[in-house]
């Protein structure tokens, strides 16, 4: 299950999930990129001993299979530089997978808080009590000029990335896309795709977040996102209408025809299916399908991905039995 994806927050039809991540390093250690194993052993021990309360898991990446690792990544628990080091790299992540603080990634600390729809402001406030809660008893490397210090110097500052994942189908569809990505990096935002930097969008997903962190503090970021992004949700939703209005036939037949291929293949490709997963949401949220809702099309999203359906399955796959289960999942899923 992915807790953290439900039916509250902001815009949900167009806005997928808001994130906060938090870059922190401690001043007492070596940063990741030149520490060694013992010292990498004592911080993780040092951060974990705090969490100690009940409502955080912590696991060692090098103690978890190599599907079960790709799984997580998947399902945006946890980066996918955590992997690069797992010999000395690992998490904790709160029960209902919402809150993860990354350890000996590129920094010592990565908080991330995740939550639904466009809620940037409610993440952020859970982040800093987190972040907080562990400054109390840990010193940070932190200079009063620059701010907090990090391995990478476009995270100077703040430390802050905030972003959020949008669903983008008809600005996709008519082309307006290519403006919005114009806007949006005037105003110092970057879009990247579904994980992050150097990823391509899937399924009409767009990822937008903060480009710099040094400089704004962290409730002028947040505003300057939200208010971006309310701006796009209102341009897709229009765009959405504009394309039912002027082709109503041509829109429900590529929604029904998405429907109808989902729900009887015997056999379909990861990319095939976020693609038909993409023109069903559309179809969810402009009222033509019923009997099915964004929450679960947002899960399967991620079930479907390769190494969710192995973790799934408890079974390694070659690609013709992951595009088997694949149309078998989505098949179960699809009312």
């Amino acid at each position: 299950m992915i807790f953290w994806l439900h039916d509250r927050g902001e815009l949900r039809d167009v806005v997928v999930s808001s994130r906060i991540r938090l870059a922190r390093n401690l001043d007492n250690y070596k940063f990741p990129i030149k520490i060694e194993s013992d010292e990498a052993k004592q911080v993780y021990d040092d951060i974990i001993r705090l969490l100690d309360n009940g409502k955080f898991t912590h696991f060692r990446i090098k103690d978890i299979p190599i599907i079960e690792r790709n799984m997580l990544v998947e399902k945006h628990i946890i980066s996918p530089a955590l992997l690069h080091t797992p010999n000395i790299s690992g998490f904790a992540m709160s029960e209902k997978e919402d809150q993860t603080i990354m350890i000996n990634e590129e920094d010592h600390i990565r908080i991330q808080v995740l939550d639904s729809g466009l809620s940037l402001s409610k993440a952020w406030a859970r982040a800093d009590e987190l972040d907080n809660q562990l400054e109390s008893s840990l010193r940070y490397a932190y200079d009063e000029k620059v701010g907090y210090l990090t391995s990478c110097p476009t995270n100077l500052g703040t430390g802050l990335r905030a972003s959020v994942m949008l669903h983008l189908p008809a600005l996709e569809m008519t082309k307006e896309i290519n403006k919005v990505l114009t806007t949006i990096s005037q105003f110092g935002l970057a879009i990247r795709g579904v994980y992050g930097e150097g990823t391509k969008a899937l399924g009409s997903l767009y990822q937008i977040s903060n480009q710099s962190t040094l400089g704004d503090n962290e409730e002028t970021i947040i505003k300057k996102i939200d208010h971006l992004t309310r701006q796009i949700a209102e341009k897709e939703r229009i765009t959405r209408k504009n394309i039912f209005e002027k082709n109503t036939f041509g829109f429900e037949d590529k929604i029904f025809r998405a429907y109808g291929i989902l729900k009887n293949a015997r056999i379909i490709s990861t990319e095939e299916a976020v693609r038909l997963i993409s023109f069903l949401k559309l179809g969810i949220s402009s009222g033509l399908i019923t009997g099915n809702n964004i929450n679960d099309m947002d899960k399967l999203f991620i079930e479907i991905q390769p190494a969710s359906l192995q973790y799934i399955s408890r079974i390694e796959m070659n690609d013709m039995e992951r595009d088997i289960k694949r149309a078998e999942v989505i098949r179960n899923i699809i009312n």
